[in-house]
């Protein structure tokens, strides 16, 4: 049972590495912020749901250090 369940959660995760994969979140021209890297983590995370409707995004704003 527990070899079963792990299997599924490996193949989750790399549904969802493909959906980030086909959306180009792994692309060089991505900018590097919280939000692109929240939306690929969302993304991946969410796995085949990708496929049946789902768009997770994130929205995220760090605050600025102050000088």
């Amino acid at each position: 049972m527990r070899g079963i369940l792990g299997a599924i959660v490996v193949i989750w995760l790399v549904i969802g590495v493909a959906a980030a994969v086909q959306r180009g979140y792994f692309g060089d021209d991505q900018e590097v912020s919280c939000a692109t890297a929240g939306t690929t983590a969302v993304t991946v995370l969410a796995g085949p749901l990708n496929y049946v409707g789902a768009n997770p995004k994130v929205d995220c704003e760090v605050p600025e250090p102050s000088s």
